[in-house]
């Protein structure tokens, strides 16, 4: 499959299926990474311990796919930034403000508390959604930072990747794209270092790339490093990409981020750097690798076809509606002081429950208001705008 096919537009070239597939891989990797940290005294000794890496292989994708959808659109293919921002906020926007709403009714179910059980005024939670709404974050102690632990986007945590990816493709639009592929080399590699360095420096304070949730700190530092390599690197890769026949490469590609992304944290004998060192390779070596395998791969039956059809249509919608509920889960848990062995079976149920929903917000909300919306402003393009 090639990639630069100019006289294709987006919704006539052929879907890279198995990074759909791959996607939704990686965010159900979230969702237990995020049911054990109700279990952790700290990122040292966290179960699935890596699986904040998902959001730079998500970043990396990001930016494959933007670059292979749009990348020859622009000038003469018609589009412009106007076009661009609108196919990315009917795209992206509507779960967007759906996991906020959920947030919203979750944290008023708990109590409307900070973490320390200080309650918070209603008026605080109304700013809190609206500002969510218009992706304006949070800083730690203003009273819209409703959580009270330093999140950007209290309501819903892991909103805070969709800021930077939102800030990812005003860049895109505005400046990557207008890059020649050598420049762009020498930026993904300028990026590069400075995500190493980052890491390497120990800059985030826990030796990991887990970063970018929070203001404080050098967090927004680290999520604009995440997004800036990983974002531009997909890009680079969509120009370059020459498949290579892999079979079987789904498969080898899901073990491969499973893997990785449960690694528990390295260098517990003091030597807490290999941890970092660790972090950087996936991003900068073996993510890319997946990646191209990934993209290289063909389904070559129905029934992996219907996986990766599934798991690439729940991958955002999951993502984006599962954390309030793990909000809930970590005050019971907490409470009641309780181990992994005694609520297994909850948690299966939680995975279980956010991967329903998901569905159903897909069908019965995203899909029509992405539709609905399209047609209103792409003028007979509204399915290809959705999908866009």
């Amino acid at each position: 499959m090639q990639v630069n096919n100019s006289n294709l537009t987006y919704s006539e070239k052929p879907r890279y299926e198995l990074l759909d597939g791959l996607r939704g891989v990686a965010a159900l990797m979230v969702i237990w990474y995020h049911v054990f940290e109700g279990f952790c005294t700290s990122s040292m000794d966290q179960f699935l311990n890596h699986g904040y890496l998902a959001v730079d292989f998500f970043f990396m994708l990001s930016g494959f796919v933007v670059g292979y959808a749009y990348d020859d659109r622009w000038g003469s293919g018609g589009l412009t930034f106007k076009g661009f921002a609108r196919r990315r906020l009917i795209r992206l926007h509507p779960m967007l403000l759906m996991g906020m709403l959920i947030g919203v009714v979750t944290y008023i179910i708990q109590g409307c508390v900070h973490w320390d059980g200080t309650h918070v005024s209603g008026h605080w939670v109304a700013i809190a959604a609206v500002l969510s709404c218009f992706f304006v974050p949070a800083y730690p102690g203003a009273g819209h930072e409703v959580r009270g632990n330093g999140e950007m986007f209290p309501l819903n945590g892991p909103s805070w990747s969709l800021f930077f990816e939102y800030i990812a493709n005003i860049l895109y639009a505005l400046w990557l794209r207008r890059l020649s592929t050598r420049a762009l080399i020498v930026w993904v590699c300028l990026s590069g270092i400075g995500l190493a360095c980052y890491a390497l420096g120990n800059m985030s304070g826990f030796h990991h790339l887990g970063v970018g949730w929070t203001l404080a700190d050098y967090g927004f530092i680290g999520g604009l490093l995440r997004v800036g390599f990983s974002f531009s690197l997909g890009m680079l890769m969509a120009r370059v990409f020459r498949p290579l026949k892999v079979r079987g490469a789904f498969w080898i590609c899901s073990v491969a981020i499973i893997g990785l992304l449960a690694v528990p944290f390295m260098g517990m004998d003091g030597a807490m750097w290999t941890n970092a060192l660790y972090d950087v390779t996936c991003v900068v070596l073996l993510f890319p690798i997946i990646l191209y395998v990934g993209a290289s791969g063909v389904t070559s039956d129905s029934r992996s076809s219907a996986v990766c059809d599934f798991l690439g249509k729940i991958s955002y919608p999951v993502y984006i509606i599962h954390y309030p509920f793990m909000y809930l889960f970590y005050a019971w848990v907490w409470a009641e002081e309780l181990a992994f062995g005694d609520v297994w079976y909850v948690a299966l149920g939680i995975v279980a429950g956010c991967i329903v929903l998901a569905y159903l917000c897909l069908k019965y909300y995203d899909e029509p208001v992405r539709r609905w919306l399209s047609s209103r402003c792409g003028k007979g393009r509204g399915a290809a705008l959705a999908k866009a």
